[in-house]
C-alpha cells in the first residue's frame, strides 16, 4: 500500500508555501503528490516548480478537467512535465462536474464518459510521438505531432471517476483510477466495477493503479480536526453541485446526503453540519488525534484492491495544520 498526498493549491498564502509541501512530503517518504485544479493557482505551473525543487517524489494532477484544455495540449503538458520531473509525472484527468465546467469555464457539460474516453485516446496518441489523427464524437484532430522527442517512458494516464459506469471506463481504458468520497464498503463496490471494466478491455485489473483521495485532518486538538473535516464534507456534499451528493446516496446514505444538500442550499450551514454524525464522519474521513487517525486509516488501507491512499486536507485547514497532518500520517 502506497501513501500519497493530495495537496491544496489554491488556498495557501503564497506559491512558495504550496511547493514547500512537496518538499516536506518528499522528506516524509510519501510516494506521489497530486494537485487538483479548481480555482486560484493552476496545477501545471505549480507542478513545474515542484519538479525543480524535488528529486524523488512522484508528481501528478488529480485532476485536469477534459473541457478547458484540448486533448493535444494536455498531451503536450504531460510530455513536458514528464521531462521536467525526470519521469516522475502521472497525468490524472476527469470530467469534473457541470457546476465547474459550465459556470467557471463556459463550456457545455455533455456526455462526460465519452469525452473522457476520447481524451484518453488522443493523449496517448500525442505522447507516442506519432501523428495524431482522431475523429471522435467530441474530439477531431488531424495531422498533429509532437515536435520534441516523445517521453520515454510515457507518463501514466489516470482517470477520476465516481459512478459505476465511469469507474468501469477507468478499468477498461486508463492506467489508474482516482476515487473520492467513498466509505470502505462503497469503495469495495466500485472496485467491482473497475474489475468488470478491465475484463471488458481484456486487461489485468492489477495493472490499473487505484488511488483513494481521503479527507484527513490529524491534530493534537482532535475536536478541531474533526470540526474541519466535517465542514469540508458538508461543503462538498452540499455546495459543489449534485455529483458528491449522488455518490454518497449510492453508498446507502441517500436520506443523509439529501439532508446535507438541502440544508446547505437553503443557507442553513449548521443544519448541514448536524446531518453529518460521528459515524458518517468516520466512514468518509480520517480525523481526530494521531492515535484515532492511525486506526481510522487502517480501515481504508485494508480494502483489497486499493493501491494507494492519498492524504488530502480540509479546505479550512491552515498551513500549520496541513503540515501537522502530513507528519502524523507519514509512511512508516
Amino acid at each position: 500500500m502506497e501513501r500519497d498526498l493530495h495537496l491544496p493549491v489554491a488556498s495557501l498564502p503564497d506559491l512558495d508555501d504550496v511547493v514547500d509541501l512537496f518538499e516536506r512530503g518528499e522528506s516524509l517518504g510519501y510516494d506521489v503528490a497530486y494537485l487538483p485544479e479548481t480555482w486560484g493557482r493552476d496545477a501545471v505551473t505549480t507542478l513545474s516548480l515542484a519538479a525543480e525543487r524535488t528529486e524523488t517524489i512522484g508528481l501528478g494532477t488529480s485532476i485536469l478537467n477534459v473541457y478547458s484544455r484540448s486533448p493535444t495540449l494536455v498531451g503536450q503538458t504531460a510530455a513536458t512535465l514528464q521531462e521536467a520531473s525526470d519521469d516522475r509525472f502521472r497525468l490524472g484527468i476527469g470530467p469534473s462536474g457541470p457546476q465547474v465546467i459550465e459556470n467557471w469555464h463556459g463550456a457545455e457539460f455533455g456526455n462526460p464518459l465519452r469525452r473522457t474516453r476520447e481524451y484518453v485516446d488522443v493523449i496517448r496518441q500525442t505522447l507516442s510521438g506519432e501523428e495524431v489523427r482522431y475523429d471522435g464524437e467530441y474530439v477531431q484532430v488531424g495531422g498533429f505531432r509532437l515536435r520534441c522527442d516523445p517521453p520515454e517512458p510515457a507518463p501514466p494516464v489516470e482517470v477520476a471517476a465516481m459512478g459505476p459506469k465511469a469507474v468501469e471506463l477507468a478499468g477498461r481504458f486508463a492506467d489508474g483510477w482516482h476515487a473520492l468520497l467513498f466509505t470502505p464498503d462503497g469503495l469495495r463496490d466500485r472496485l467491482g466495477d473497475l474489475e468488470r471494466g478491465a475484463s471488458l478491455g481484456d486487461r489485468d485489473p492489477d495493472a490499473v493503479r487505484t488511488t483513494l483521495s481521503l479527507n484527513c485532518c490529524v491534530l493534537e486538538d482532535g475536536e478541531r480536526a474533526r470540526s474541519l473535516a466535517r465542514q469540508h464534507l458538508a461543503f462538498y456534499v452540499g455546495g459543489m453541485g449534485t455529483y458528491y451528493r449522488d455518490a454518497l446516496a449510492r453508498q446507502g446514505y441517500e436520506e443523509r446526503a439529501n439532508a446535507i444538500y438541502d440544508a446547505w442550499q437553503a443557507g442553513d450551514r449548521e443544519e448541514a453540519l448536524a446531518a453529518i454524525d460521528d459515524d458518517l464522519l468516520d466512514k468518509l474521513t480520517v480525523s481526530g488525534t494521531p492515535e484515532q487517525a492511525r486506526r481510522a486509516l487502517d480501515r481504508f488501507e485494508a480494502v483489497d484492491g486499493l493501491d494507494a491512499v492519498a492524504v488530502s486536507f480540509p479546505r479550512g485547514a491552515e498551513t500549520g495544520e496541513i503540515r501537522e497532518t502530513m507528519a502524523a500520517l507519514a509512511p512508516a
